[in-house]
């Protein structure tokens, strides 16, 4: 989409860059927090190379998650399509994920940006998403990457 707007989340945690790195480029980090509270995510493919494909299932896993789905008439899981487009290790990595899963809405590309800077025993993630197709959907990303980030708040707390 070439909507100008952004949504900009930043953590910082105790941790070293490597291990937050970590948790974006293998799958099993990846699928350790990977989805917002109630959802998790099962990797078929992640190869953290410019190019590279990240593939997987995005599955509701809670009891109430999957009665929402399913009063909405959603599917419990819906496959993701992402390739990294950029890849600086330790520093910056951007996921351009394909939107191909919202009825009624054409397909298109979307990005997600991440910034690591360490300083001392902690790491600085600035997450840079590009806004989706409408208003409401972008705040829904928003929230859904904000309850996410609660797995990591938790993990490194």
């Amino acid at each position: 989409m070439s909507n100008e707007k952004k949504v900009i989340i930043e953590r910082t945690y105790r941790a070293s860059v490597e291990d937050v790195w970590d948790l974006w480029t293998t799958k099993e980090g990846f699928e350790s927090w990977w989805g917002p509270q109630g959802f998790r995510a099962d990797v078929h493919e992640l190869d953290a190379r410019v190019g590279g494909a990240l593939r997987y299932d995005m599955i509701a896993d809670s009891p109430e998650m999957i009665a929402a789905m399913k009063q909405m008439g959603q599917p419990i899981s819906h496959a993701t399509r992402s390739r990294f487009t950029e890849l600086r290790r330790h520093e910056r990595l951007v996921l351009t994920n394909v939107i191909d899963f919202l009825p009624g809405v054409a397909t298109y590309e979307s990005n997600i940006a991440v910034d690591f800077s360490s300083s001392g025993h902690n790491v600085r993630m600035v997450v840079t998403l590009d806004a989706m197709h409408s208003d409401e959907f972008t705040k829904m990303q928003k929230e859904g990457f904000t309850s996410q980030l609660t797995k990591l708040d938790g993990r490194f707390a």
